[in-house]
């Protein structure tokens, strides 16, 4: 049994220390590591028993954060339906303000926080606003996309101990490349793709491979669910 309460064990002590939220990177990919056949095209990869463990993990978490992305190829809710609990407060990081008015995540009981730019429009911003939305506007980093340890930093402000974090690939890229991973919970299917990578390239150097640490793994149905820990110092 995937044990989410160690794995989570000791959050807000984390968030005390650290002034960000402990973060779970969770994600489902093929074989050969790809996320999807090719980009901004939906596809399920999960099967139905790891898919009510990522529900479950949902409920375990504060909040659940995904990117532009994978909102516009999925209008995802980011709820709990497959397993008992309470949803998490969903985030979407979206420096410009891409949403759709009519995106799902705007009809949920809790509405999302949608973490921009600064200097994002205005005008779609006060409409985002009227739907429910919260809008987090943080500074820009150096590719002039929001700055995660900006955001983690405002997460930690605003209360919340853990995120878990459900891609795609600019987002799961950015959390590792950047050292904001504390924990992994990864499905893996039987099957190859040969399509979107889960992590980008020319991320890291020989020196700074991340390197699971206290590693499981356990079969779920047909497919193969490994978890454990990074080394994060930040």
């Amino acid at each position: 049994m995937v044990p989410l309460d160690r794995l989570l064990a000791g959050a807000p002590e984390h968030r005390s220390r650290t002034g960000r939220p402990l973060v779970t990177l969770s994600y489902a990919q093929s074989l050969d590591g790809c996320i999807a056949a090719r980009a901004g095209e939906r596809l399920a990869l999960s099967g139905p028993e790891s898919l009510q463990l990522t529900h479950r993990m949902r409920s375990m978490h504060d909040a659940i954060l995904v990117g532009i992305g994978t909102l516009l190829a999925d209008d995802p809710r980011l709820t709990v339906r497959h397993a008992p609990g309470r949803d998490p407060q969903p985030i979407v990081l979206d420096s410009h303000l891409r949403i759709p008015l009519e995106a799902s995540l705007l009809q949920n009981p809790r509405p999302p926080w949608l973490a921009c730019l600064e200097t994002s429009n205005a005008g779609k911003a006060a409409e985002l606003e009227r739907l429910g939305a919260l809008l987090l506007p943080l500074p820009p980093d150096s590719a002039g996309r929001v700055s995660t340890p900006a955001l983690l930093a405002r997460l930690a402000g605003l209360g919340i101990d853990s995120l878990m974090v459900e891609g795609g690939t600019r987002v799961i890229s950015a959390f590792l490349q950047q050292n904001r991973v504390d924990r992994v919970v990864l499905t893996v299917a039987p099957l190859f793709l040969g399509g979107l990578r889960a992590v980008g390239q020319d991320l890291f150097t020989a020196s700074s491979y991340p390197r699971l640490q206290e590693m499981g793994a356990e079969q779920m149905g047909n497919d193969l669910i490994l978890w454990g820990s990074l080394d994060s110092s930040v």
